[in-house]
Formats: structure tokens, sequence, C-alpha cells
């Protein structure tokens, strides 16, 4: 006698996932149960017609001038001078008058610097990083002549006073490093 077994079907792995779910879903716990339903029974959400508030670019000069902001207050170094709080301007006493003596540089540490020393370091760069920008402008096709000259001569200007600036500055803060 052979009776023919009939195996239970296999259950579908997508049905008991979700049967999962919905029992994780339903919470057990009462009291949540009755915040989820008593204010919603009397209360209702207001109807609000707001509009969503419409922002427009900024304009291409205003962007170049917070990068242009940021860019001096990063290598002036003034996150060091908030952090450190060196004094704006330093003194030293002539030794043969006795008198005192005002010192925009910090000589002999690379690490350290007064406040005027990386505002006007900052302000030099800040001043080679315009001529860039002033030869460019000098170098558009659209523009007459006298106008891309000047352009050219004023960014040309601007990046020489900048570097023999920054030249100088480098010599007082170290001396005999450049020569």
């Amino acid at each position: 006698m052979s009776q023919k077994t009939r195996m239970a079907p296999k259950p579908d792995p997508q049905s008991v996932s979700t049967a999962a779910d919905a029992s994780a879903q339903v919470s057990m716990d009462p009291f949540f149960h009755i915040l989820k339903l008593v204010p919603y029974s009397f209360l209702r959400p207001p109807r609000l017609r707001l509009k969503l508030p419409s922002f427009s670019l900024p304009s291409a000069m205003t962007v170049f001038s917070l990068i242009l902001l940021t860019y001096f207050m990063v290598v002036s170094g003034f996150i060091y001078d908030v952090i450190v709080e060196p004094p704006g301007i330093g003194s030293t006493q002539d030794p043969a008058t006795g008198a005192v003596r005002p010192i925009v540089f910090l000589p002999g540490r690379v690490n350290g610097q007064y406040i005027i020393e990386g505002l006007s370091s900052g302000f030099m760069f800040v001043l080679g990083g315009i001529g860039i920008v002033l030869l460019d402008l000098g170098l558009d096709k659209n523009r007459a002549r006298s106008i891309k000259v000047s352009y050219s001569i004023a960014g040309i200007s601007s990046i020489v006073i900048a570097y023999v600036m920054t030249t100088l500055f480098i010599r007082i803060k170290i001396p005999g490093y450049l020569g």
C-alpha cells in the first residue's frame, strides 16, 4: 500500500517578511496606542496656505567678494589671531636712547605674528590676487585697447608691488633668509 503523502507548500519568503514587518509595526504598549489616538480624535490640524520662499542666486560680484574676503581672512591668520590673541603691535626698547619703539613684525619667529603683521601680509596676498584678476580682464577681446592696457598695467603693478612687499616682509621677519 503506497499512500501518496503530500508535502506542505513552502512559504513564500516575501509573505513571511511582510508578516514580520506588520507585527513589528503594531506596538504592544497601550500607552503608545492611547497617545496615538486620543489627541487626534478631537484636534484637527489647521489648513495652512504657506508659500515657499523664493531665493535668488547672488550676483557673481557678490560671490567673488565673499570668496576674496574669506581668502583675506585665511591668509592673514585670522583664526590664529582669535585663538592666540596676540597683541596688535609689539614694542622694543632702544638700547642707546632708552626710548620705546613700535615693532610691526615679530622677528625671528616664523610661527608667531602680531595682528598688524598678519593683516598687512594678507593684504599683500590679496593685492597680488587682484593683480591676476586685472591681468585676466586685460585679455578680454571685447574691450577697448586703452582699457585693456589700463587693466594690464594695473595688474602688473599690483603683482610687482605685492611680490616686492612680501619679500621685504620675509626679510624683516627672518633676517638673512633671502640674501
